[in-house]
């Protein structure tokens, strides 16, 4: 368990949190493990209650991928639309495991759905931020053809977010799949230009140059083990900095 962090210790303040929809679903093939999303929720309360203010986007793989629909013959955009609706079931999962650990949050959807959640207004946003609330923004940026990653990256500058933090299996950035090649180089730091001139996969580049627009840094880390939020926002966690350089 990570050590209590002042909040004028924060390293980053206000941070937007990036989770896909397989790293919701623990060790399953499908769907949503609770046990996991309860884990990911603790770490995310912790970071709350020592001062930090938190954004969050899901990804929807974990249900559906509108690529992979487009792959199988339907229509790409109404494939995104599905999984638009995918990422919502994920959000309000992670809602319920942020209420479970008594944090406050709510659920704002690009695509009004009144009776489950809230539409998302940037003034109401930032209410509820400087209120204490978790906000996990839902349905992407509500258009096909654009990823959670870029949802991420716009959120994260319309709410002046310090940081964004990719949640991944990994510790980091790697040259290749660390877990199919040995030989992977992993990074410590690299620059907006690095990944999109070496096509890192570390999001999309419609994301990357939208982070880079707004001098947003972009922090790699494993969401995978516990307490590795706190660590970030310490300046100890084994990570990967993508910025400005």
């Amino acid at each position: 368990m990570a050590e209590p962090v002042a909040a004028s210790d924060l390293r980053y303040r206000r941070i937007l949190v990036k989770i896909s929809g397989e790293a919701l679903m623990g060790q399953k093939a499908y769907g949503i493990d609770m046990g996991t999303v309860s884990r990911i929720a603790g770490d995310i309360a912790q970071v709350v209650a020592r001062g930090a203010e938190v954004c969050v986007v899901v990804g929807g793989g974990n249900i559906f991928r509108g690529l992979a629909g487009a792959a199988e013959g339907m229509d790409r955009a109404t494939g995104d639309h599905m999984g638009m609706l995918a990422t919502v079931m994920n959000a309000l999962a992670v809602q319920n495991g942020l209420m479970q650990c008594q944090t406050p949050a709510r659920v704002l959807s690009a695509i009004p759905m009144p009776s489950v959640c809230e539409p998302f207004v940037r003034e109401k946003a930032h209410k509820y931020l400087e209120k204490g609330n978790v906000i996990v923004f839902a349905a992407g940026t509500g258009n096909p053809f654009f990823t959670t990653d870029t949802a991420a990256a716009l959120r994260a500058a319309e709410m002046n977010c310090d940081a964004l933090l990719k949640g991944t299996q990994v510790d980091g950035v790697y040259s290749a799949d660390p877990k199919t090649d040995p030989k992977a180089e992993r990074f410590d730091a690299l620059s907006y230009t690095d990944v999109l001139a070496r096509d890192l996969k570390v999001m999309d580049g419609a994301a990357i140059a939208l982070a880079r627009d707004n001098d947003i840094p972009i922090i790699v880390l494993s969401i995978a083990e516990q307490g590795n939020l706190a660590r970030v926002l310490r300046g100890t966690a084994r990570c990967t900095i993508v910025s400005g350089q």
